[in-house]
Parts: structure tokens; C-alpha cells; sequence
């Protein structure tokens, strides 16, 4: 018997998007100093949300891992969809930094006003791929 996750036969093409099962480590950012710290990196504006990325000076944590913060202000709505933006910003980071993202890095995902929870899901991964290759160019 195999586990209800294992892919059916013609599951295979659909699961060709999902990042590998063993992948970098993804890990969030929780607190305040640590946001504070990748706002003074790189940053890409996208038409979705806006990319903020820095090179960590590891203090403590493995550079193996590509740790990942989410935040949407009041601007963006109530609570309700400030929450509905944060979740289709996991879910795109969840699909995309472990495929583009670079071990060592940290990545803070900052969600738009009327953009982010409203815009198509295809174009904010778009996005996200897209503002991964500004900062990290093919040659570096």
C-alpha cells in the first residue's frame, strides 16, 4: 500500500512543480532586530509585494539554512486580509527559495496594499523568481 502523498502515476507532472522533498532548510524570522537587519540589504519592488534580502554574518544560525520573514502593514486591510496576503506570501516563499534562494541568506517578504492578496498566484511566483535573479545575478 503506498502513503496517500506519494504521487499517482499521473501526478508525476504536477508534482515537477513542487520544490524536491530534501531542499535547503527554510526557516522564519521572528523577530524585530532580525527584520530590522535585512531592511538595510538588497531590495526589489515587484508589481505583488516588495523583496528585501541580506547576506547573513552568521551569529549562531547554520548557513546552511535560507531564513524568510512575512509582514503586511495595516495599509494592506484588516487583519483578515492582512493574514490572506501572509499566507500567499508562505506559500509562494514555501514553492520558490528553495528552487532560486541562496543558502545563507536572509529574505523578507512585505505584502501591498489592494496588490498581494488580489493578484494572480502564477504572477506573484513570477515575481518572486524574478526579483530572486535581480538580486542574486547568474555570474555572482
Amino acid at each position: 500500500m503506498t502513503p496517500p502523498e506519494a504521487p499517482v502515476a499521473g501526478d508525476i507532472a504536477k508534482a515537477a512543480d513542487q520544490p524536491p522533498a530534501v531542499s535547503v532548510c527554510l526557516t522564519v524570522i521572528r523577530k524585530r532586530p532580525d527584520f530590522l537587519k535585512v531592511a538595510k540589504g538588497l531590495r526589489q519592488s515587484t508589481p505583488g509585494f516588495v523583496l528585501q534580502a541580506m547576506r547573513r554574518e552568521d551569529s549562531g544560525t547554520s548557513t546552511e539554512t535560507i531564513r524568510v520573514g512575512f509582514t503586511c502593514s495595516k495599509k494592506v486591510g484588516n487583519a483578515v486580509a492582512r493574514n490572506r496576503a501572509k499566507r500567499r506570501l508562505r506559500e509562494i516563499a514555501r514553492r520558490v527559495l528553495p528552487v532560486s534562494g541562496q543558502p545563507g541568506w536572509d529574505y523578507v517578504l512585505i505584502g501591498r496594499a489592494n496588490v498581494t492578496a488580489d493578484r494572480d498566484f502564477a504572477e506573484l511566483q513570477q515575481d518572486l523568481h524574478r526579483a530572486l535573479q535581480r538580486i542574486h545575478p547568474a555570474g555572482s
